[in-house]
């Protein structure tokens, strides 16, 4: 979900308290909080050569044994606003680091109100080859033609 839409959802909604949902169903606890926002720029290149960068929006969430600390959408939006300074006018995409047990990513889904709660639905990331045209053999393209195959075999994976 872009940040954009994430924003407006949470300023559509100011009263209401936010509850994260994991790709399980899980419910996060209620009490749980965004304890960090930051704006991660990587660089990378992938094993094709190609180089690439991608910006995006994480909102890492903890929770203690304060179980009545509640984070509403309102709150939540002016944390994001006081970062504007660094997250600046790109409309980047929003995930959630948490742990559980171990620290996991997970891209905001879907936002839906249920209630006096604002359910934030959080998918899964998964990994994938970037230059599959250059990489995968033909008989697991079977889908494309690769007829450049032979001679980037050697600069690829």
């Amino acid at each position: 979900m872009k940040l954009s839409v994430f924003k407006t959802s949470l300023g559509e909604n100011p009263e209401l308290n936010i509850r994260f949902i994991l790709p399980t169903g899980t419910k996060m606890p209620a009490h749980a909080h965004v304890t960090e926002v930051a704006r991660i720029d990587k660089r990378f290149i992938d094993c094709g050569g190609t180089q690439r960068t991608e910006i995006l929006c994480r909102l890492q969430t903890w929770f203690a044994d304060d179980t009545d600390h509640r984070l509403t959408a309102g709150k939540l939006l002016k944390i994001l606003e006081l970062s504007a300074s660094f997250l600046g006018e790109q409309d980047m995409e929003v995930d959630v680091e948490h742990e559980a047990p171990f620290v996991s990513l997970f891209p905001v889904d879907g936002i839906e109100t249920q209630h006096d709660t604002l359910l934030i639905r959080l998918g899964i990331k998964h990994t994938a080859c970037l230059a599959e045209e250059k990489c995968l053999p033909p008989a697991l393209n079977k889908f494309k033609t690769l007829p450049s195959f032979q001679k980037s075999a050697s600069k690829c994976c």
